[in-house]
């Protein structure tokens, strides 16, 4: 005979139900993880969002893509400001002042800031932030790039600047028409040890090379990215230049052209570098237009000009070759005679290279078409 199933209540389902569910988180591990209290959370979030605002750059939005990363370190800015050793009476020259954490500190110890920022955001928060101190009239801002605006009268540079234009702006400084005593730089630390290296030193190169020609070089100290707002992916460093009292008599933009050369590959040998038929050719055809017309075992402008001397004719495939082949017969000859042919570029000292260039320009070669000196381009000195 089937029994008849049997039936429970729906109230003493959820009573059984309860049971079990209590002896099972009896037995399951307890979790090490601290009680959440949403509420504090927000507290926090509050307090963050109240520093951002009473901060100078709160509420703008910072692009790290065009190098705004502003130094926050008091201590880094203290020091930037002592070394650069500003008298009462300097004007300083600050480029990308940023929303004003330097300018204030430059603005209690000199009789002038000119500050150049290319950011109008950033111009009105160094106005307002100015605005309320004692040193307002001492401040004067160009919302300018600073590249191409020409710089009024300054004494001193001091300036954090942007890693896009660092090199660019080193060859206007060092390279520009202004005087000055000296200039404080924030760079990239990469950047910042290529200008630092000497002869011998890894890192010694082209850079290092352009600068110091008329410019000496001071490490101060190195600065971690952490000091930055917002937080930059590489550290920094502070150096000093200043410009020499006395800088040789050579024309840039052949002294630019010539280290081009010569650090293309600065650890072959200037013989090997001398020889390599693209270099060769391309000096000979410079020097078919700037040598001397009295060299004639080498120069081939009257082989292949017209009977008329008016219309000039291609040069023939065989002429040319002749003439390359003397030519750079006629280099590696020069780097003999000052014994240069197996010295490399990488521990060659300025003095070196100098005498060198004025071996070649003795003999008639030149690195740069003298014929064009508008076309000498200074900041191409800094590319590598």
């Amino acid at each position: 005979m089937l029994q008849r199933p049997k039936f429970i209540s729906i109230h003493v389902f959820r009573f059984i139900l309860r049971q079990q569910t209590y002896h099972i988180h009896q037995f399951r591990p307890k979790s090490s993880r601290p009680y959440y209290n949403r509420h504090d959370d927000e507290e926090e979030e509050d307090e963050r969002i109240r520093k951002r605002k009473d901060s100078p750059e709160g509420h703008l939005h910072l692009f790290k893509s065009k190098g705004q990363h502003l130094l926050t370190n008091q201590r880094v800015l203290d020091t930037i400001v002592r070394k650069s050793d500003i008298k009462p009476t300097d004007t300083v020259l600050e480029i990308g002042p940023g929303t004003g954490n330097l300018t204030v500190k430059l603005l209690e110890v000199a009789r002038k800031v000119v500050a150049v920022e290319i950011d109008k955001r950033m111009v009105e928060v160094l106005h307002n932030r100015v605005k309320a101190s004692a040193f307002e009239d001492r401040l004067t801002v160009l919302c300018k790039d600073a590249l191409k605006t020409e710089f009024p009268h300054f004494d001193l540079v001091v300036a954090n600047i942007p890693y896009g234009i660092s090199s660019p702006l080193v060859a206007k400084l060092v390279f520009g028409v202004n005087p000055y005593r000296s200039a404080t730089l924030l760079l990239q630390k990469e950047f910042a040890r290529r200008l630092l290296a000497n002869p011998g030193d890894s890192d010694f190169n082209r850079l290092a090379v352009n600068v110091k020609l008329v410019a000496e070089v001071e490490f101060v100290r190195d600065v971690s990215k952490r000091d930055f707002s917002p937080c930059p992916k590489v550290d920094s460093s502070v150096i000093i230049i200043r410009p020499k009292a006395e800088i040789p008599d050579v024309d840039f933009g052949e002294w630019c052209s010539f280290t081009k050369i010569c650090f293309s590959k600065k650890n072959k040998t200037l013989g090997a570098t001398f020889k390599q038929k693209k270099k060769v050719m391309e000096l000979f055809k410079l020097f078919e237009r700037t040598g001397s017309k009295e060299d004639s075992a080498v120069r081939l402008h009257d082989r292949y000009s017209s009977h008329d001397g008016n219309v000039e004719v291609e040069m023939r495939t065989d002429v040319l070759e002749t003439g390359a082949s003397l030519f750079k017969d006629k280099l590696v000859g020069i780097l003999k005679s000052g014994g240069f042919e197996d010295k490399r570029p990488s521990k060659l000292s300025n003095e070196d290279l100098l005498h060198l260039l004025s071996l070649f320009n003795q003999a008639g070669i030149y690195f740069h078409d003298r014929a064009k000196p508008g076309d000498a381009n200074i900041t191409a000195c800094f590319i590598e």
